[in-house]
């Protein structure tokens, strides 16, 4: 692990009456490095900014995902230098369906994380948004 995580936890055990699988932790320690702040990423392609043609929570989710990975590699790091994300959804009822997807992409990484439920975001098709902040070790 690049990081120092404290006090990991899994939302199986936070959240026992959702269905989710996301390895959290309450803080999260680096020391030197490089901080890659990552604009909120939506469900469209980084090279054309074009939507994803789904409405799906899972399918926009997987997008969102993608994309911050992508974006963690060509900055030379990979998800596991990961740290914080702060998600973004416009109804309570995605929130499953929303971390369930994101926690495949975040198994055995443990960032912290935020989550909010808002009125809309930039475009009335996004359902979700997330934004990511990584430190890649020196």
């Amino acid at each position: 692990m690049a990081h120092t995580r404290i006090r990991k936890f899994n939302t199986k055990e936070t959240y026992p009456e959702q269905n989710l699988d996301n390895d959290l932790c309450q803080a999260v320690v680096t020391q030197g490095g490089k901080t890659v702040w990552l604009r909120g990423q939506c469900p469209q392609n980084l090279d054309d900014a074009k939507n994803i043609e789904s409405h799906d929570p899972v399918e926009q989710t997987h997008k969102v995902m993608q994309n911050i990975k992508q974006l963690i590699e060509e900055a030379g790091g990979s998800m596991e230098h990961l740290v914080k994300v702060v998600v973004y959804i416009t109804d309570v009822r995605h929130r499953e369906a929303v971390y369930r997807t994101m926690g495949e992409y975040l198994k055995g990484v443990h960032p912290v994380s935020t989550g909010l439920v808002v009125q809309a975001l930039a475009r009335p098709e996004w359902l979700v948004e997330i934004d990511g902040t990584a430190v890649i070790p020196d």
